[in-house]
């Protein structure tokens, strides 16, 4: 996104949280109605553009969209998707992109509040790590001409009563609701999604053979240390890997073998 809808953004952000800092607000509702609220601007074209016309007044835009939703979402996603009209967008897909981006946060701070993100996190990268291992399964994921509802009945057969209920309902939107992104890139945009509501960042770790606990404890508390940043490992196993070990965080890829950084990382494991 670019200035301007990178703001709007940042303002929608504010006002979920500080809606969602009431505990009486039912999060996972609101993710749900701002779902059908993404569904319906990727659906209607010609109202997204009527929504972000930068030519009409953000107050007369806000008017129109609580004329449309009242009555059919609650007042809180009347609020919030009003506010998001009133400003700026560089262009008027960011504005579904970020209504879709809201649920999703929603959606995870409902299993925040549960105590569950940390395993939303889990599952999420277990979930990615399973559809890039089976093709067929990815492609029934992914064929087009399948409808949402046999998507939705094929994930819940995966997921339902195995993972976390916000885990499942990211992914079915994800699937069912794809909107251009290849299933890995949403799958990761979802993680980083869920690292950012515990303030962490996420590392993907392949070791030659499982960490025990307290090799976890110690790489995090290295990682941490280089980044600044409290660190979430997601761990795979690759007997494969040269040196042992092996750490992506972001673009960067820390290579057992050849980073100094990593090697000290290992140290701090051992000592």
């Amino acid at each position: 996104m670019n200035g301007a809808s990178r703001e709007a953004l940042a303002a929608a952000r504010e006002s979920l949280d500080a809606l969602t800092d009431n505990t009486s607000v039912d999060a996972a509702k609101l993710a749900e109605e701002l779902a059908a609220v993404t569904a319906l601007l990727q659906r209607e074209v010609s109202l997204r553009r009527v929504l972000t016309d930068p030519s009409q007044p953000g107050e007369a835009r806000a008017e129109l969209a609580g004329r449309l939703l009242r009555g059919q979402v609650g007042g809180e996603t009347v609020d919030l998707i009003s506010g998001m009209v009133r400003a700026r967008w560089s262009q008027s897909r960011d504005l579904v992109d970020s209504a879709e981006e809201l649920a999703n946060i929603a959606d995870l701070t409902a299993a925040q509040r549960s105590g569950d993100l940390d395993d939303v996190e889990d599952e999420l990268f277990r979930f990615g790590r399973i559809v890039a291992s089976d093709k067929e399964l990815r492609a029934a994921l992914t064929n087009r001409s399948a409808s949402a509802s046999a998507k939705r009945q094929l994930l819940h057969s995966l997921l339902g009563g195995k993972a976390r209920p916000a885990t499942e309902r990211v992914d079915t939107r994800l699937v069912t609701q794809p909107r251009g992104r290849s299933l890995e890139e949403g799958l990761e945009s979802l993680s980083k999604l869920a690292a950012e509501r515990r303030e962490r960042m996420v590392a993907v770790v392949t070791s030659a053979v499982p960490l025990s606990d307290r090799q976890k404890q110690r790489l995090g508390d290295a990682l941490a240390k280089i980044y600044g940043r409290p660190m979430h490992l997601n761990l795979d196993v690759d007997p494969t890997v040269l040196g042992g070990i092996a750490v992506r965080v972001g673009d960067e890829v820390i290579n057992g073998t050849i980073s100094e950084r990593l090697e000290e990382a290992s140290r701090r494991m051992a000592g």
